[in-house]
């Protein structure tokens, strides 16, 4: 009698066990397919039929100027199509840390990097250690040779001074460093930055810094796209917002 109720008792422990076990691994089992759906749902598959979008990235560097690109290239058409491929590139696969401390973990490097039909060259407050870097050199060197625009915000101009791809060219840097960007760099035509917000000079554009950089990546949108998916992005973006800001 006792054996019985035993072998009763027992049975009774494995079939609960066995019901919560099969709980937790359907609920795990749910977990991990609504962490995969939500990553899965935001990933941009890089699609080799389309022009890629170019982020340099370095330590220091200023995040806005690296945001306000992929802002505006990765959004997709009104009716959802993807219309660029938009990559991160450093010179290691170590993350970076940008001025305002946060990290980004490039998705390419120099030795690694697809062909780009832009190249963005984004700036830090400290361009010292960028524009003595000649791996940083050379690959803008060599990327400007497939690159339909290249592109500079801010102190990045600096960069490109340093390389010598736009000897010749009109170009603008940060409010207050052209005096000694023409310096540095007299085969640049440096335009006024106290006037001059952005400019378009062949393949080469540039623009002041920081949340100036969302003109450029616009304005090269408006050229690579049309003017009514640049209203769309902008739309997008809550920018008019931005023009007419009111407190109440």
């Amino acid at each position: 009698m006792k054996n019985t109720i035993m072998i009763s008792v027992i049975s009774v422990v494995l079939i609960f066990y066995s019901c919560n076990s099969d709980k937790k691994k359907v609920s795990t089992e749910l977990q991990n397919e609504t962490i995969s759906d939500t990553l899965t749902k935001h990933l941009r598959v890089f699609n080799k039929d389309l022009p890629t979008i170019g982020l340099l990235m370095y330590n220091g560097v200023l995040q806005s100027e690296v945001v306000a690109t992929s802002d505006v290239f990765a959004k997709l058409t009104e009716d959802g199509k993807q219309l660029f491929n938009v990559i991160t590139i450093a010179e290691t696969e170590n993350p970076i840390v940008t001025e305002e401390g946060m990290k980004f973990v490039p998705d390419y490097t120099f030795d690694n990097c697809p062909k780009l039909e832009v190249l963005f060259v984004p700036s830090a407050y400290d361009m010292y250690a960028q524009v003595h870097n000649a791996k940083i050199i050379e690959f803008i060197k060599e990327k400007n040779k497939e690159t339909k625009y290249t592109v500079s915000n801010c102190a990045g101009a600096q960069l490109i001074g340093q390389s010598s791809i736009a000897d010749g060219h009109k170009i603008v840097t940060w409010i207050g460093g052209g005096t000694q960007l023409q310096k540095d760099y007299p085969n640049l035509k440096v335009q006024n930055d106290s006037l001059v917000t952005y400019v378009e000079d062949g393949k080469f554009l540039s623009s002041n810094g920081n949340l100036a950089s969302y003109i450029s990546a616009l304005e090269l949108l408006e050229k690579m796209t049309t003017v009514a998916h640049r209203k769309f992005v902008e739309s997008y973006l809550y920018l008019d917002q931005l023009k007419s800001w009111k407190k109440e």
